[in-house]
């Protein structure tokens, strides 16, 4: 276990049992080590273990029973085995299954890389608008989005209470053609941390997204942050798109 200032001892034990129970290290019925033997293993207090158990609990991974041990809960019923869905009905679902929390929505001089990414001149203007989206009152993804001002001109607080970004865009006539998507991982910071209701310094999953119109304009930048925790990147290629960067690629920026 890392002791560095910062780092939390439960969060590390409860990831690390986590992966082990989903990559079947331990099996659905059976047990998983008791309190004692985990203090031993990873040289933590009985404190620590019984956070990161209780943890897993929540999680629904592991159950308690008195006198007798935790035992390795059956796995829920796999969503990733569900039906493909294109990229607006995606946008469409996510809107549905979940309620959006407006938290800014203001026009102001786009960052210096987003403006690059949305072919915008020095110091122009853009619709900035940041949201919380939660279902049954956990939240699951914080998204900063910007959209051209000349764009965004119904891009308003109201607005955003009633539809989604997407749609508001789709009334003013804009089709989308593509979109270039980037994941990376970053570290909560404490905003998100807090918005996220997870710990400062856990890892987040970053997806970026530049969407682009049939005239391929760049009409949307957004940034998702979502814990794995709770959320995990779901892609389908068909056989046509194997051979191509449909199919992505990991790249790497090194100092040379």
């Amino acid at each position: 276990m890392s002791r560095n200032p910062g780092t939390l001892l439960h969060r590390q034990l409860f990831l690390v049992l986590r992966d082990q129970i989903t990559r079947g290290m331990y099996l659905p019925g059976t047990l998983i080590p008791k309190e004692d033997e985990l203090c031993e293993m990873f040289g933590v207090s009985r404190i620590t273990v019984r956070r990161a158990v209780s943890d897993l609990e929540q999680l629904g991974l592991v159950k308690k029973q008195q006198g007798r041990g935790t035992f390795v809960c059956e796995p829920k019923a796999d969503k990733r085995l569900g039906t493909s869905l294109s990229f607006l009905d995606a946008l469409t679902k996510t809107s549905r299954d979940t309620v959006a929390k407006v938290l800014i929505v203001e026009t102001q001089r786009a960052p210096g890389a987003i403006a690059l990414q949305l072919r915008l001149d020095a110091g122009a203007q853009a619709v900035h608008a940041v949201r919380l989206r939660s279902a049954n009152n956990v939240p699951l993804v914080l998204t900063d989005a910007w959209v051209p001002e000349y764009l965004g001109k119904h891009v308003t607080r109201s607005e955003l209470r009633k539809r989604p970004l997407f749609e508001i865009l789709l009334a003013e006539g804009i089709t989308f053609a593509r979109v270039v998507q980037e994941v990376t991982a970053v570290a909560a910071d404490p905003n998100m941390a807090g918005l996220l209701t997870t710990d400062v310094g856990s890892p987040l999953l970053r997806i970026t997204r530049v969407i682009y119109d049939e005239g391929q304009r760049p009409v949307e930048h957004l940034t998702a942050y979502v814990s794995p925790e709770r959320s995990r990147v779901l892609m389908e290629l068909p056989h046509s798109a194997i051979n191509t960067l449909s199919a992505g690629r990991i790249t790497h920026d090194l100092m040379v």
